[in-house]
């Protein structure tokens, strides 16, 4: 069982998912920089690359976004002979496209795109372009998929027949008819005003965004192992309650507005947590700790012993370790929000079984995870490689920014290695130029060393270029920053 607290401000919304008193998961919606996926949009193609089979499709954003043939409504469309349609063949440059954002931008690269749009609502995602009925896979028995199957043909007819397809989603087991009807209605007036908006409005148009944060909870995070959802803010409480009315009544119940004194995110220390989250150390409570490092290509995580020492010997130590750390990977992910290539370093384990208990955890671990999971076994160096969907940025990627010091490096020069560079170029601009002095101007700490231990090193190359040099500290100049001035 879990509970859900909202924290809600006109410029953010913060949902955390608190489980047996510790935070799970982190949803975060600021007003200015809102998600873009579910967002259906009018598309123009700017550019057809038939080298990567894709094209890039002017959105109205900052970035183009990406589009590729796999994503193109209809496709795979075939030859006679097997051969797949080329892109070029089916889109050109300057065409209006329908098109819903399925991946937000994500660092340097734009919006991930399809064409086939599909609309979530309470009970069902209903597929305009395509001609099926699907159920979810955590709906039960064959006999009641079927049944679930037949009754969503006699309420919304064959799809085989036109009027798009449906999937029905995991809360609608137990719906009524008159509710899947409901439902089924919203979503076909939903779709006419989006082509009605395609025809009437220019390329590169919002046609249709998808729910904010605080009614995604309603209709998505909230579900039977929920037990409250608290929201701080009077006003979207009931806004949320009128909306849950129409469109998620089985979790209106559990809808409670926070009236304490102290702030909601405050009651299971979740700032403290976010914190923690952002840091690249986490502590075990046995005393081990994970070191996790994102880059562009993939994430590792690092697991070590620390001081923990407590087991009966250096083979059970490692593998308690190993066992406590697999859960906290699982949660770090879902809290950082990890996606994309992920390498795991557990401590390597000489025994065979302990190896297999440590990744039939990680395992059990991971199915908490709403994100599709993918996880190999152990490779021959040791190491865990798995995925995790990316669908939108990484906590440290949403809240952050890199270090204008070290460039996001993690690490900037020696005062040392400053110095050496500073020589360096004074001895290559003094073959180029005569002037009567150089002048360096640089961080405090490079002036303090080449007025004390490089001071003999300074003095020997102001001799052989046979100028002055003086130097000047600039205490807002980074560590790894100097300029020379010719006087």
């Amino acid at each position: 069982m879990h509970d859900i607290l909202v924290n809600w401000s006109p410029q953010e919304t913060r949902v955390a998912i608190i489980e047996n008193g510790a935070i799970q998961e982190l949803h975060l919606e600021r007003s200015l920089e809102r998600g873009l996926v579910g967002n259906v949009y009018l598309g123009k193609v700017a550019r057809v690359l038939p080298g990567m089979q894709s094209a890039f499709i002017d959105i109205g954003l900052e970035r183009a976004a990406f589009l590729h043939v796999a994503d193109l409504h209809g496709h795979p469309s075939t030859k006679p002979d097997g051969v797949p349609t080329a892109i070029e063949k089916l889109v050109f440059e300057g065409q209006a496209l329908t098109v819903q954002v399925v991946k937000d931008p994500i660092g340097t690269k734009g919006a991930r795109l399809t064409t086939q749009v599909s609309i979530a609502g309470r009970l069902l995602v209903y597929l305009p372009h395509d001609n099926h009925i699907g159920i979810s896979q955590r709906i039960g028995s064959h006999e009641l998929r079927e049944q679930l199957r037949a009754r969503m043909i006699a309420l919304a007819g064959n799809p085989a027949e036109g009027g798009g397809g449906f999937i029905l989603r995991t809360n609608a087991e137990e719906a009524s008819d008159q509710e899947l009807s409901e439902d089924i209605a919203y979503l076909r007036t939903t779709w006419n005003r989006i082509r009605e908006r395609a025809l009437s409005r220019p390329a590169g148009s919002l046609l249709h965004q998808d729910l904010s944060l605080a009614e995604r909870v309603l209709r998505d995070i909230a579900n039977e192992s929920t037990q409250t959802i608290r929201i701080d803010s009077k006003l979207q409480h009931d806004a949320l309650r009128t909306f849950g009315e129409t469109y998620a009544s089985s979790s209106v119940g559990r809808l409670e507005h926070y009236k304490g004194e102290r702030p909601i995110f405050d009651l299971f220390n979740i700032e403290e947590e976010i914190a923690r989250a952002l840091a690249r150390r986490v502590d075990l409570k046995s005393g081990g700790y994970l070191i996790i490092d994102q880059t562009e290509a993939l994430t590792t995580i690092d697991v070590n012993t620390g001081g923990f020492v407590g087991a009966r010997n250096f083979d059970e130590t490692i593998f308690k370790t190993n066992l406590e750390a697999a859960g906290a990977i699982a949660r770090q992910l879902r809290l950082r929000n990890l996606g994309g290539i992920i390498i795991v370093d557990f401590i390597d384990m000489t025994r065979e079984d302990h190896q297999q208990n440590v990744l039939a955890e990680f395992r059990k671990q991971l199915a908490k995870d709403r994100t599709k999971v993918t996880v190999s076994g152990f490779t021959g160096l040791g190491l865990v490689e798995m995925t995790r969907k990316r669908t939108r940025e990484s906590l440290a990627h949403m809240l952050c920014e890199p270090c204008p010091t070290c460039a996001g490096r993690g690490q900037v020069k020696t005062p040392r290695s400053v110095c050496y560079d500073v020589l360096r170029e004074i001895l290559r601009e003094a073959r180029q130029f005569d002037p009567k002095e150089f002048r360096v101007i640089a961080s405090a700490a490079v002036v303090e060393m080449l007025l004390d231990e490089e001071s003999a090193h300074l003095a020997d190359l102001s001799a052989f270029i046979k100028k002055p040099i003086s130097l000047s500290a600039e205490p807002t100049m980074n560590p790894e920053q100097y300029d020379i001035v010719l006087l």
